[in-house]
């Protein structure tokens, strides 16, 4: 919508998204037939200790694409929007976005926790014992352990955008030569050298 052709990150983002959505509901718990039942509410309750995690998860995989297209939105609009029309259209831009968000971020989430016990679930029955399951629990609800999954979510939140801005320095001039040397082979002109081409 902002770019003349979608990069390839875009494109991988969205393709991982619409199959994750389109991914069947799991069974309950995929365990093998000799799996305790015993183990399986172990195996259950530290799913539902992971729940945060695997929501998170899904949020994050949910809202790739938004920051993205954000991030692709801004210099478009200074480049291409009128000056006396920029925050009109930014505001309308930030609104689309918010939708998608409050949209796709419920069913992303969602489809995580469901796909959990066949996969987590899975490996979790395979490499460990009940004994192991029982001090896993035990460490997850610790609280100490609890407060330190709050404080680093907050600092996470705090970590993110400096990190965003200072990745962003080495980064895209990278990503700006992987979307170029996808372009040259896929036949597309760059969008800088459609730029600087001499107009006829």
């Amino acid at each position: 919508m902002f770019a003349s052709r979608p990069s390839a990150t875009t494109l991988a983002s969205t393709l991982s998204l619409l199959v994750l959505c389109a991914l069947p509901a799991a069974p309950v718990l995929a365990q093998s037939a000799s799996t305790s039942p015993a183990k399986k509410e172990l195996i259950e309750r530290v799913l539902e200790l992971q729940r945060p995690a695997l929501e998170a998860m899904g949020r994050a995989l949910a809202e790739q694409p938004a920051q993205r297209m954000m991030q692709q939105a801004g210099p478009i609009l200074q480049q291409r929007i009128a000056a006396d029309k920029r925050e009109v259209v930014g505001r309308e831009i930030e609104a689309d976005v918010r939708k998608y968000v409050d949209e796709a971020v419920p069913l992303v989430r969602d489809q995580a926790i469901k796909l959990a016990p066949s996969t987590l679930g899975v490996v979790i029955d395979e490499r460990m014992d009940e004994s192991e399951l029982r001090q896993l629990i035990a460490a997850l609800e610790a609280p100490a352990f609890r407060k330190f999954q709050q404080v680093s979510g907050e600092g996470q939140r705090v970590l993110l955008p400096k990190l965003v801005a200072e990745a962003r320095v080495v980064l895209e001039p990278k990503a700006r030569a992987m979307d170029n040397a996808v372009a040259k082979r896929l036949g597309i002109t760059p969008p800088a050298a459609a730029a600087s081409s001499p107009k006829k």
